[in-house]
């Protein structure tokens, strides 16, 4: 992750999350915040094996170069351009193409390949042999993936911008404009599209519900509101994708809130304090949140009190949190997969995948699939 000021002639960066949070000066003076805590042996009750591994080229410091799935096919690209269609199960190459440099990873559905080069071009390609469909400027970088309708692709764009493009055409449909504050991060969350509506997070720290076949705006709220008296205190990106449960809506922000809004009462019902660049995991009843210095915390679902919290892998750099057959998993900056059980928060498994950080989980069916920092993509069982 890095931070970057909007102002015209003066840009401020810097290169990891965990650097974001070692400038939080309140943080408890007896602790070493850039200290990773060492890791704990444990017993592996939960044992981890692979199923295939492909290298790929360039960095992925952002982690926003992720795997997309549509059937049994897998796509994925990465920095320097490659866009790659594989069979999930076995890693197997269906077709490849080269592109000019991209900017964010691969979206699939209904048919069609999304990806986002670094001049501001999204290009739509055909799923069944990667022929170019259409190509549109949408004049500023995509950072996140694309969301995907029958009629519609949904790309936000750098500039604070949500735009709808045509899925045959790649034509201008609508857009939606956002108020950029000053220092923001740079990353980006996918906007969510929910039956005939647009769910999307902001850099100002807002959730906007849009229709989504005119982006009317219906309704919006506060994720967390700033309240500091500096630019790095008031920032509150929200670069996690939003969660949707039923008719509820789950949000959390960079030094704001965990939020939970009710669609049908078109406003936020509960909120906790949290910091976090990942989407909530919601899962045994529990909502799992991974804090931006790596420390876990868990809300019941039905009570939303404070189930278990974890500083077992604080400043571990944590990936995004997953659900995976009843167990809750992330990576880490030594490239340790680990298991852990949601209920109690006791880790059951543990393996180094990768010699490089971990950067993105997901899964499909019965596999986990990792990308690493220098653009590694593992297919993974349990």
């Amino acid at each position: 992750m890095k931070l970057k000021y909007c102002y015209p002639l003066f840009f401020f960066f810097l290169t990891s999350c965990s650097s974001i949070s070692s400038m939080k000066f309140w943080e408890n003076a007896e602790v070493d915040i850039d200290e990773p805590m060492p890791l704990v042996a444990v017993n592996n009750s939960e044992n981890i094996s692979e199923n295939w591994k492909i290298k790929f080229s360039g960095t992925n410091d952002l982690g926003n170069f992720i795997p997309s799935f549509s059937a049994d096919k897998l796509f994925f690209s990465d920095e320097t351009g490659s866009i790659n269609s594989y069979e999930a199960s076995s890693g197997n190459l269906l077709w490849t193409i080269q592109e000019s440099e991209l900017s964010s990873g691969t979206a699939s559905g209904f048919g069609v390949v999304v990806v986002s080069d670094k001049l501001g071009n999204v290009i739509s390609y055909d799923q069944n042999d990667g022929s170019k469909l259409w190509s549109k400027n949408v004049k500023a970088g995509v950072l996140s993936q694309a969301a995907i309708d029958a009629s519609v692709v949904i790309v936000k764009t750098s500039a604070g911008e949500l735009i709808a493009l045509d899925k045959n055409s790649g034509e201008i449909v609508w857009s939606y404009r956002s108020q950029l504050p000053l220092l923001t991060v740079r990353g980006s969350s996918s906007p969510v599209i929910d039956d005939d509506k647009v769910i999307a997070t902001f850099d100002n720290g807002r959730l906007v519900v849009f229709q989504l076949a005119t982006g009317f705006p219906l309704w919006d709220g506060a994720i967390s509101y700033v309240s500091g008296t500096s630019e790095l205190d008031n920032l509150v990106d929200a670069d996690s994708n939003p969660v949707i449960a039923g008719s509820l809506i789950y949000a959390v922000n960079y030094q704001g809130n965990l939020n939970i809004f009710d669609q049908s009462q078109k406003r936020s019902i509960w909120k906790s304090e949290a910091s976090s660049f990942y989407s909530p995991v919601i899962t045994k009843g529990l909502i799992i949140v991974v804090e931006n210095n790596s420390k876990i915390i868990t809300y019941s679902n039905k009570t939303l009190e404070e189930s278990w919290s974890s500083d077992e892998y604080l400043n571990r750099s944590l990936s995004n949190p997953i659900s995976f057959k009843g167990n809750l998993l992330v990576g880490d900056n030594e490239g340790y997969l680990h298991i852990i059980n949601p209920i109690n928060g006791k880790t059951v498994g543990r393996k180094k995948i990768s010699k490089q950080p971990l950067k993105y989980l997901s899964s499909r069916g019965n596999a986990i699939y990792v990308v690493d920092d220098s653009f590694s993509l593992f297919s993974l069982s349990l």
